[in-house]
């Protein structure tokens, strides 16, 4: 390759996690003149994904909006892969980007596959060692590993995950996670910044500042059924406390609406809300007492926060924030999570032990590191 040509780099993401995460990688590509970075989007989480784009300044170049409602994952794999060759016969990229486990990062590292185009996987080696938790996250970080040229892993222990698997021609940097990238920016913007502070304020005040606030997300398919029910029961048990309010942008996913709405609509000091911006995300986490999540990107962000984080899965493929105390699994375990929650809530000590902020993954430069690996990769 010459001077005069870029390299032609592809990021392709669907969901809000990957583009909150992906968002500093974009903008470090696209501040390389040497590279010509093309963003796709394959919408799978349109509405949400919106949101990201508007938070970061971003636009995408190519909106492929595929996604419909009541979609199988066969069918959102089959549009996507059938999708992405068309792309890539158009574009010819010279390498592709994927982010983490999604449906749409799976199908569109298959489709650069059979494009033989070169694939670069972003947050790769996480593992939880279980192919039905969390499903199918699992298959598919392990399906991208196994075909990537450039294996881009937030952690040591991912990085090590990957030395023992297939794929051997792959090669493997550890950059730290991008999502801390975006956090660290975002949370800068959102403590200075006094009028977006006093519009968060005001959308928000009818939260009680004397009350602490629990703020949950939640919305695992392998939590679909009976886990959604166990936790609906933890957080009505919960909110029958009378010094706390629990706050739970709820996930627009029918099998998420339909069994908290009915649950908890009812419920004093449970406030359901629409999902939120990522902005507005970062300051309700610096606000909240304590993070009660099924979020791989939460699990990431609350440590680096100062915040106690409560994992509602049975497994994580994120250890490092465990080893060093700042989360804990409580799984869909009713009486697990009123219990840890309580903890926190009730010792004053266990709960600065866990509050204090800490880096397991990464210093906020991920995203660079990527970039100058794609400008230095021969294609």
């Amino acid at each position: 390759m010459t001077n005069q040509i870029r390299k032609r780099v592809m990021v392709v993401f669907g969901t809000r996690p990957e583009a909150v995460k992906m968002m500093p990688v974009v903008r470090a590509l696209r501040a390389r003149a040497a590279l010509d970075t093309l963003v796709v989007v394959t919408g799978q989480h349109r509405r949400m994904l919106d949101q990201v784009f508007a938070a970061f300044g971003e636009r995408p170049d190519v909106d492929l909006n595929l996604m419909t409602p009541g979609q199988t994952l066969a069918q959102i794999t089959a549009r996507v892969i059938e999708a992405m060759a068309a792309v890539f016969a158009e574009h010819k990229p010279d390498i592709v980007l994927v982010h983490g486990d999604t449906t749409t990062a799976m199908a569109a590292a298959v489709a650069a596959f059979y494009a033989k185009v070169a694939i670069g996987h972003v947050e790769a080696g996480l593992r939880s060692f279980d192919l039905d938790r969390p499903w199918p996250e699992e298959f598919n970080r392990v399906a991208i590993d196994s075909i990537a040229s450039l294996m881009f892993a937030p952690t040591l222990s991912s990085a090590e995950n990957l030395a023992n698997e297939y794929n051997r021609r792959g090669h493997t940097l550890v950059t730290g996670n991008t999502g801390i990238d975006a956090l660290l920016w975002m949370r800068d913007i959102v403590t200075t910044d006094r009028e977006r502070l006093k519009a968060f304020a005001d959308r928000y005040a009818f939260l009680d500042a004397a009350k602490r606030l629990i703020l949950v997300t939640g919305h695992r398919r392998e939590s679909f059924g009976g886990g959604f029910d166990r936790i609906c029961d933890a957080l009505a048990r919960l909110a029958a406390r009378r010094d706390v309010e629990i706050l739970y942008p709820v996930h627009l996913n029918p099998n998420v609406q339909g069994v908290v709405r009915e649950r908890l609509g009812a419920s004093a000091h449970i406030h359901l809300v629409e999902p939120v911006d990522y902005d507005e995300m970062v300051y309700l986490m610096t606000r909240a007492h304590i993070l009660l999540t099924d979020s791989g990107g939460i699990q990431e962000e609350g440590p680096a926060l100062g915040r106690p984080v409560l994992v509602m899965r049975d497994v994580t493929e994120r250890p490092e924030a465990i080893a060093v105390g700042a989360v804990r699994l409580v799984g869909a375990d009713a009486d697990a999570i009123v219990r840890e929650v309580a903890l926190l809530l009730d010792d004053d000590a266990e709960y600065a032990r866990r509050a204090i902020p800490v880096f397991p993954y990464g210093d906020g430069k991920a995203a660079i590191r990527i970039a100058d690996a794609i400008e230095a990769f021969a294609v």
